[in-house]
């Protein structure tokens, strides 16, 4: 087997084709943008990349306020939708049915009908060529609780969250382990001989 070396370009994959909402209540406006994601955890940082000639950017630019939705496989035809027609045309809330839900730290409608959305507040404004990057701080998380278990961990599988590579849409696999799952077993194997230590000491 062999690799082929393409030109410079953005196959990253896969990201979420989030619905970033911006405006108010009054006027709610969104946009579909695979070019976000984490930079830190402590303090929670995100971004999303912006052309400047879209009208999010235009919004964003003067609130300093967004939020990233992350839509699930119902949602799949208005995300698309929401990627290819402007705000300053159409309500796209109106046109996809889409129900703006008041946020619970700023003043940026979420969307009611994603499973999770992140409220966030820029920092930092940095242009990279094509794109301008909104560095924010996530404020709030608010999580759809039909996703929840008794436990109040998120399920991810029931959620149905899409997925976006090169282009197209997809929906998330299946689980196939936790993080650390690759050195469980030696952990599990070393506590039980430490355990089995202090019993043969007493």
């Amino acid at each position: 087997m062999s690799k082929i070396t393409w030109p410079a370009g953005t196959l990253l994959a896969p990201v979420p084709p989030a619905l970033i909402s911006s405006g108010t209540m009054e006027k709610p406006n969104v946009m579909t943008a695979a070019w976000t994601g984490v930079i830190a955890s402590e303090p929670a940082m995100t971004y999303v990349s912006i052309r400047p000639s879209r009208y999010s950017h235009e919004i964003i630019s003067k609130t300093k306020e967004f939020v990233i939705n992350l839509p699930d496989i119902s949602l799949a035809r208005a995300t698309d939708f929401c990627g290819v027609k402007s705000g300053r045309d159409i309500d796209k809330f109106q046109s996809c049915g889409l129900t703006p839900l008041a946020s619970s730290k700023i003043n940026t409608p979420q969307i009611k009908e994603c499973p999770i959305s992140l409220e966030c507040q820029v920092t930092e404004i940095r242009t990279f060529g094509t794109h301008d990057m909104f560095i924010a701080k996530i404020i709030a998380v608010d999580i759809d609780d039909k996703y929840l278990s008794d436990k109040g961990a998120f399920n991810i599988q029931k959620a149905n969250l899409l997925a976006y590579a090169h282009g197209f849409y997809y929906t998330l696999g299946r689980k196939i382990g936790k993080f650390g799952f690759s050195v469980e077993k030696k952990k599990t194997i070393r506590k039980r001989r430490q355990r089995q230590a202090q019993k043969d000491t007493h």
